[in-house]
């Protein structure tokens, strides 16, 4: 494959057109009113809860006037959502710098930024988007709702970057008792996650907040204000929250979650899924070449942040953050956050029973056979390698 740090950066501005979407917040359009999304409230019926949801809309085109391209030909837009997170660089570098795209030759390009997986997954099923990066514990519930019809998991793109971070004389877990904790949103991978560590630790909690640690899932930004405003004791958040609580806001590491996979179910110690890349299964369907051609953008995505300078790395990162998520990083907090991640395209297929255990302990999901929830076949013939979906579905 060709070697992405060589290339000259693109940016095909006139060829896509961007959304933010984030959970509890509206915000009106600052240009004319194009592509219109509507999210409703309560995410997944299995959790019960969920978030209001409102779209800022930058150009686009109408819904209702889209072109469609015929079954298996190359689809005439791809609606591509991602966060405006560390763990998300795949798809901020993939974007911004033209990798995407450029593969998607005539395909117009179009993205959506959400806060949480939740609201990703609500919008992929309900056709607003096509595809999305996103964390594993979403994806996994979306598939067990659906009967394993919805989505499709096709690359992995970050492992790794997420903490339990709390004030400073929280020392261990028994501390924890009676605490309130937050999560960027009910039955994402971090809520999850918090759950099912809390739960090993001997703790009872609640989809409604209840137990003995009260989880409040809240958007990232506001958790960071509600931690310095001294109304939340900490917070298992994904990169780059987690380090700037501790940089700013003066919180500190209770458990780094790479702790917690000693490489057993993956053969990658340390290494877990954070964000993977996923697509609605009709849409691969009708459109497998739009597909492949965004797997490329994405492969090549993935190998520019792998073999790019810190300096470059950190400054392409940190302009695209200041598009997706309106702000830049201070150099500080970018530098730990990269330091904890691994971007990989292998989405360590082997440790999803234990991710679906996970959900259903934690109230979040239910048991079922996730057979098939993984298509990597398009992925391995892009990087010319095998990734393996451990028996959960093609290769």
């Amino acid at each position: 494959m060709s070697d992405p740090s060589s290339q000259s950066p693109k940016k095909p501005q006139d060829q896509q057109s961007s959304t933010r979407i984030v959970a509890g917040q509206s915000a009106a359009p600052k240009r004319p009113l194009g592509l219109k999304v509507g999210i409703a409230v309560g995410i997944l019926a299995l959790i019960g809860g969920g978030a209001a949801v409102a779209s800022a809309v930058n150009g686009g085109t109408p819904a209702a006037v889209q072109e469609t391209a015929p079954a298996g030909n190359p689809a005439a837009e791809l609606k591509l959502g991602y966060f405006g997170n560390v763990t998300h660089a795949p798809a901020l570098v993939g974007v911004s710098q033209g990798y995407i795209a450029e593969e998607l030759g005539g395909t117009r390009l179009s993205t959506q930024v959400f806060n949480a997986g939740p609201a990703a997954i609500e919008a992929l099923n309900a056709g607003a988007i096509d595809a999305t990066y996103i964390g594993p514990n979403p994806a996994i519930n979306s598939f067990v709702k659906s009967g394993g019809e919805s989505v499709n998991i096709i690359a992995g793109a970050a492992a790794g970057g997420a903490q339990l971070v709390v004030k400073p004389e929280i020392s261990s877990a028994a501390d924890l008792r009676g605490k309130t904790l937050a999560s960027p949103q009910l039955g994402g991978t971090q809520d999850v996650a918090l759950r099912a560590w809390l739960a090993s630790q001997g703790y009872k909690t609640n989809v409604d907040g209840s137990g003995d640690v009260a989880i409040n899932p809240t958007e990232n930004a506001q958790t960071l204000k509600l931690f310095q405003d001294g109304k939340l004791d900490g917070a298992w958040l994904p990169e780059p929250w987690a380090s700037r609580l501790v940089l700013t806001a003066g919180a500190k590491v209770l458990v780094d979650e790479k702790d917690l996979w000693d490489g057993s179910l993956s053969g990658k110690p340390g290494e877990f899924p954070t964000t993977i890349l996923i697509v609605n299964q009709k849409f691969a369907a009708d459109h497998p070449d739009t597909v492949k051609a965004l797997l490329k953008g994405h492969v090549k995505s993935v190998e520019w942040l792998n073999s790019a300078a810190d300096g470059e790395k950190a400054s392409v990162i940190n302009a695209a953050l200041k598009e997706a998520a309106g702000a830049e990083l201070k150099a500080d907090v970018i530098d730990r956050s990269l330091k904890n991640i691994v971007f990989t395209v292998d989405p360590l297929a082997g440790t999803y029973e234990k991710l679906l255990a996970d959900g259903v302990a934690a109230g979040t999901t239910k048991q079922a056979d996730i057979n098939g929830i993984f298509n990597l076949t398009a992925l391995n013939e892009v990087t010319g390698e095998k990734t393996s979906a451990a028996g959960l579905g093609k290769e």
